[in-house]
Order: structure tokens, then C-alpha cells, then sequence
């Protein structure tokens, strides 16, 4: 019956100009797509946390990343100087992950903070107050002291860790049987990365 005028379905033709369209639409949607991915990763559009004055990020700094920290605080039984023995913090060990959840980078001893995209940031804490969770390490203002590779984390200036949840040293006590011993306390916890506004 095709000569009836009836056309099957697998030979229809768009105009080229249609076709044209709707490619243009799906490549402008995978842009914008992908343009939300990255202001989500790298924390555009991501207010300052409500903290305490005296850890609060410089004025000119703006959130570049916020990640939310899982892992450990690890501890080692030590002798201090004057002689008196303490669980002494080592090093942090945990992920970075972003708000999706996905494993953005590490953070390690230095304090040191790693991205995937190859871009370090080690940090000196200039400020503390306790955490509201008083079973849960201080929250922290921390500058950055050096940098190395690309990417997100070398225009970082300042650091803040805040929302703490564990990490506090063991509450057993710490001698001479214990030297050199060491624990890790499970921990979590925000960080905003700051850098000078663009």
C-alpha cells in the first residue's frame, strides 16, 4: 500500500535544520551538565559556614571546595619534654569526599590536604575553638604554609575545619608500657578551602 501516500515510519526525513537543532540542544545540555559538575566540585555557589569569630576565614577569601573528611586521627603514645607520657597526635589518615560522596583526595600528616586532580595544600593552625560535640576534636582555622602541583588546591589560603565528630585521643592512659604505641580514633569532619576571591 505504499503507493497510497503512506510513508513508513523508518523512512521518515527531518529537515536538516531540525537534526541540526537538536543536536545543538543535547551539546548545550551535556554543557551545562557538565558546568554544574564543576561548581558543585569546586565549591562554587557554596556559602560561608556560621562559625565563631575567631575561626573565621579571612575577608577576600571566598569557598573554592568544600569536602567532608572520613577516616582517622592517629595517635602515638609519647614522652613529652618534660618527661610526663601522652598520646600525642602523629597524623590524620582519611578521604575527602565531595557532596555527592565521591572520593575527591586524601588527608594526610603535614597537615596536608591532597586532590585528585594532583594539587596539594599544607596548612599551620592559627586558631581553635572547642567543637559544640565535646567528644569530638576542636574545630580549626588553619593558613596555608605551602602548595605544590595544579589544580584546586594551589590558590588555597586558608582552611577550616569544622563539624567534628570523633577523633579524640584514647582515654586510657599513656606510660612507659605504651611507648611508641599507637591508635588510630575514628573521626569526621568539614573542610572549607578558601582563596582569594577572583
Amino acid at each position: 500500500m505504499l503507493g497510497c501516500g503512506v510513508v513508513p515510519a523508518d523512512s521518515v526525513a527531518f529537515p536538516v535544520a531540525d537534526v541540526k537543532l537538536l543536536r545543538v540542544k543535547t551539546r548545550l545540555l551535556q554543557v551545562v551538565v557538565l558546568i554544574g559538575i564543576v561548581s558543585q566540585a569546586s565549591g562554587q555557589g557554596v556559602s560561608r559556614p556560621d562559625v565563631p569569630d575567631k575561626i573565621k576565614a579571612p575577608a577576600g577569601e571566598e569557598v573554592v571546595v568544600l569536602a567532608h573528611a572520613s577516616g582517622s586521627q592517629i595517635y602515638v603514645c609519647q614522652a613529652g619534654t618534660d618527661g610526663k607520657f601522652a598520646w600525642t597526635l602523629k597524623a590524620p589518615d582519611a578521604e575527602l569526599h565531595d557532596q555527592q560522596g565521591a572520593i575527591i583526595g586524601r588527608h594526610y600528616a603535614g597537615p596536608t590536604w591532597k586532590h585528585n586532580d594532583g594539587s596539594e595544600v599544607t596548612g599551620k593552625a592559627v586558631a581553635r575553638v572547642d567543637s559544640p560535640d565535646a567528644d569530638s576534636i576542636p574545630w580549626l582555622l588553619v593558613t596555608a604554609s605551602g602548595h605544590s602541583g595544579e589544580g584546586i588546591f594551589s590558590r588555597v589560603a586558608s582552611i577550616q575545619r569544622i563539624h567534628t565528630k570523633g577523633g579524640q585521643p584514647p582515654a586510657d592512659n599513656c606510660d612507659a608500657s605504651k611507648q611508641k604505641q599507637e591508635v588510630k580514633s575514628s573521626y569526621a569532619a568539614d573542610y572549607y578551602f578558601y582563596a582569594p576571591a577572583k
